[in-house]
């Protein structure tokens, strides 16, 4: 395992267990609030179901979430190393499936995710104050003709300084990035409960009579039905993404085995009940016609505001927004950095990520690689098409770490008792290869992309496997 030292103490320097279950709880609830809950309500409504089904397709896409936090919950008790989905995959299966999930969570995952939320804060923040393009004369420049690095300049560089900043205020110290999160958790927590309570008290024109009905479902049967609840619970799947973050920060966070099942849990479950409560409260303040009507370049979330409260509601939807990202930009760095910093200690990834500083106690390097490639998907533009493949990459772990449940039960690793095994774990792996075959079908294109991503990772797992046998 590659060390590193303090010249100032001959010490080896590791990471300080000092985040609390509160913290933990706030994090993961906080990593899964973005801008998908805003965003989300416009676009399922345009599947033509009905407000029943919209609900039934958060509710159901947020009880599958649930599932998979069990299952991660019962992998916690394998280790209190830093990793989480990594470190589990590792001591299931060996270093070449772990080394896959890590190497696709740099390259697409976690970056990218980094990167399209810093543009989406920068785009929210240019509806305030503009910010023009002040490289606007280069913008026509490009890379094999996809890759405009100078479009949106200014977007884009006001995302590379948000990212700079927040990377540094993790550099500094787990408890600066923590403390953060709670901050920033608590205000979006109580903006969305204030958005609920306003939604569900107006009586105005455009309130309808009860959300929950028995409205047809636009003539959709059979497979039209199936095909249009699945692409709304992708949907939600995207806004739930990043429950299991908190497993990576496992050498930060106090007693992990108990706390992050706890956290886990809990935090699925605030974002579930904040998330069919507000969209419940969308649907009662306008009609499913009017929210079909409304262009997806808007956002859901604001168009309801607006008729709450008008311009000032709608301002305050777009703060909001600004606030969510920013506080999920915060987690995703936190906790992404250290399936980098573990991976290192492995030896399979570049060997400065897995120091630790000697004054910070933060995986500084790994931070820093972490944020310098973000920061070059944000020039790239190519982070949108990287994060359409975040939920099938997602998955296709999701059904290994299932799997790897069952073995660690079977040949008693895991003696303690999982909450709903073998039931969920063996439905998490039959629904994670449903919906990987049904992207298969219906998104060829995106699939085969998302596929190569992922393979590519074989070409460096032999790079570092060959690196490290001469080190």
């Amino acid at each position: 395992m590659y060390k590193n030292t303090s010249p100032e103490n001959n010490q080896t320097p590791t990471l300080k267990r000092a985040l609390g279950v509160g913290t933990g709880i706030l994090l993961t609830a906080g990593m899964m609030i973005g801008s998908g809950v805003f965003k989300k309500i416009v676009p399922m409504a345009q599947t033509g179901l009905s407000e029943t089904w919209i609900i039934l397709a958060w509710i159901g896409a947020g009880i599958i979430t649930m599932f998979g936090a069990f299952t991660v919950a019962g992998l916690a008790n394998l280790t209190e190393e830093s990793g989480g989905v990594y470190e589990y995959l590792r001591l299931s299966f060996g270093n070449f499936f772990s080394f896959l999930f890590g190497w696709t969570d740099f390259t697409i995952i976690g970056c990218a995710s980094i990167a399209a939320l810093g543009f989406i804060f920068a785009q929210t923040v240019n509806v305030f104050v503009p910010l023009g393009n002040p490289f606007q004369s280069l913008e026509h420049l490009s890379i094999a003709g996809f890759i405009f690095p100078f479009a949106d300049s200014g977007i884009k560089l006001l995302a590379i300084a948000v990212i700079v900043l927040l990377t540094w205020v993790n550099y500094r110290g787990v408890q600066n990035g923590g403390l953060i999160n709670n901050i920033i958790t608590s205000a979006k927590i109580l903006g969305i409960l204030l958005l609920i309570i306003l939604g569900l008290s107006y009586s105005g024109a455009g309130a309808t009579q009860g959300v929950i009905t028995t409205e047809p479902t636009q003539e959709l049967h059979g497979m039209a039905l199936f095909s249009a609840v699945l692409a709304a619970m992708l949907s939600a799947f995207w806004a739930y993404d990043g429950w299991s973050n908190i497993s990576f920060i496992a050498g930060e966070l106090k007693n992990p085995k108990r706390n992050i099942p706890i956290a886990i849990m809990s935090g699925v479950a605030i974002a579930m009940l904040l998330y069919v409560l507000v969209n419940v409260a969308y649907m009662h303040v306008l009609p499913l016609q009017a929210l079909r009507a409304v262009d997806q370049s808007q956002i859901g979330a604001a168009v309801v505001a607006e008729t709450l409260l008008g311009k000032f509601g709608q301002t305050l939807i777009v703060l909001l927004i600004m606030i969510s990202v920013f506080g999920a930009i915060n987690g995703i760095i936190l906790a992404h950095a250290r399936i980098y910093y573990r991976m290192s200690q492995e030896k399979f990834f570049f060997k400065k990520a897995a120091y630790v500083h000697p004054v910070y106690r933060t995986p500084s390097v790994a931070l820093l690689y972490t944020m310098i490639w973000s920061c070059i998907l944000v020039i790239s533009g190519t982070f949108d098409m990287l994060t359409n493949m975040v939920i099938f990459a997602g998955f296709l772990f999701y059904s290994l770490v299932a799997i790897a449940l069952f073995k660690m039960k079977r040949n008693g690793t895991i003696k303690a008792k999982v909450i709903g095994y073998p039931v969920i774990p063996a439905f998490i792996t039959l629904f994670s290869i449903a919906l990987l075959v049904n992207t298969v079908v219906t998104e060829p294109k995106q699939s085969l992309i998302g596929s190569g991503l992922v393979l590519s990772g074989v070409f460096f797992y032999f790079y570092f496997k060959r690196k490290s046998s001469v080190r």
